[in-house]
């Protein structure tokens, strides 16, 4: 009996690999290339090995002489501002200044309805004539009386009271003369004069309008010295600048230059923008520095020492800046919080938290981790060789 033939085995499916997505391939390269890059060249046993170290560049700590230098926007401002007000009460008539209006010292600049003076004025001038009369008349007394008193046709009595009535009449006569004197001062009063050149700056009445005796109405910037006006931080007054003179540049024109010196710091800090007021007087103001101009201050402060690092030393650690610290004893770096002092373009001062003679890790610092052994290349040591 033949027996029966095998079945043939199924071939097996050959199992497909898993093949890399584009996009996988490029993570896996980059972070491969990163891997390499931070190990740097291995010493002792083979890239990658144990004794494998991360390179990084150092610079020693030296404290360094440094200056600052202060750029704020400020206005030109009169050194002094007149209050003009009327010195008497009345409706407004004339209004004869606009604001921006130069104005001379005995200048009109408005007038109120005079109705009221000129009948206290009028009024004046008829007592001054009715007391000289009455002096007339004392005085022609007087001269009989002294006559009939040498011819013994009189009493001495009589005499006395012709005398007396003079004197009288004569007193009479000085206090209507000042009287007369107060009214024409009155009405003089219905005119606004400023007393003192300058520019109107602020304007607060119209014509028609009644105003109270002292109230002010007109604004004056009087004619004289200027001052470059800056609001400034209160901690820029910490540390004034080593100088008091400071050069002022009309910013619309930077050629246009004018020196001065602080004249006046307010005692009292702003409310609403947190800075105090810095009065610079000019020691002369050119021309093209009107009032209202803007104008550029620059101050130099005072020279002091601080650490002055690279901006790529600086590290953020627990929520404040921070340096790497490089042990020559251990080759371990250690991070650390610093104060600063200032920021400039491409540097940092430190004003605390490193000591001088101390290696502040200045390149790398992307790597590292606290108590991590490193190989290191003083910055000044590189340089010097090449």
């Amino acid at each position: 009996m033949p027996r029966p033939k095998p079945r043939p085995k199924p071939l097996a499916k050959p199992v497909a690999k898993p093949v890399a997505k584009p996009r996988a391939r490029r993570r896996l390269a980059a972070a491969l290339a990163a891997a390499v890059l931070a190990a740097g060249p291995a010493t002792g046993a083979g890239a990658g090995g144990p004794d494998a170290r991360l390179r990084v560049r150092i610079v020693e700590a030296r404290p360094t002489a440094t200056t600052e230098d202060v750029i704020l926007t400020g206005d030109i401002q009169a050194q002094a501002q007149v209050n003009v007000a009327f010195r008497t009460n009345g409706k407004v008539s004339e209004r004869r200044v606009e604001v921006g209006d130069h104005v001379a010292a005995d200048q009109v600049l408005a007038v109120l309805e005079p109705l009221t003076q000129r009948a206290d004025l009028d009024t004046a001038r008829a007592a001054l004539t009715s007391a000289e009369a009455q002096l007339t008349q004392a005085n022609l007394t007087l001269e009989r009386q002294k006559q009939l008193l040498a011819g013994g046709y009189t009493t001495r009595t009589t005499y006395d009271n012709a005398e007396q009535q003079q004197r009288v009449a004569s007193a009479a006569v000085e206090s209507a003369r000042a009287a007369l004197g107060t009214a024409q001062e009155q009405l003089s009063y219905t005119e606004l004069r400023a007393g003192v050149p300058g520019i109107v700056t602020s304007r607060s009445f119209e014509a028609g309008q009644v105003v109270q005796a002292g109230a002010t109405v007109l604004v004056l910037a009087q004619d004289g010295p200027r001052d470059a006006v800056f609001n400034v931080y209160e901690a820029l007054l910490a540390r004034p600048p080593a100088d008091k003179t400071v050069e002022v540049a009309l910013q619309a024109d930077p050629r246009v230059v004018a020196r001065g010196s602080v004249r006046e710091i307010a005692p009292t800090v702003d409310a609403a923008s947190g800075t105090v007021r810095v009065k610079i007087g000019l020691e002369a103001t050119p021309p093209e520095m009107g009032l209202g101009a803007v104008v550029v201050g620059r101050g130099r402060f005072a020279p002091h020492e601080a650490v002055i690092l690279p901006w790529s030393a600086l590290y953020r650690y627990a929520d404040g800046p921070a340096v790497w610290i490089y042990d020559p004893r251990t080759r371990a770096v250690a991070v650390r919080g610093v104060e600063i002092d200032r920021y400039g373009s491409d540097t940092i001062a430190l004003k605390g938290g490193v000591a001088p003679g101390e290696r502040v890790v200045v390149a790398g610092i992307q790597f590292l981790r606290p108590g991590q052994t490193v190989e290191a290349l003083d910055v000044a040591d590189a340089e010097g060789g090449r």
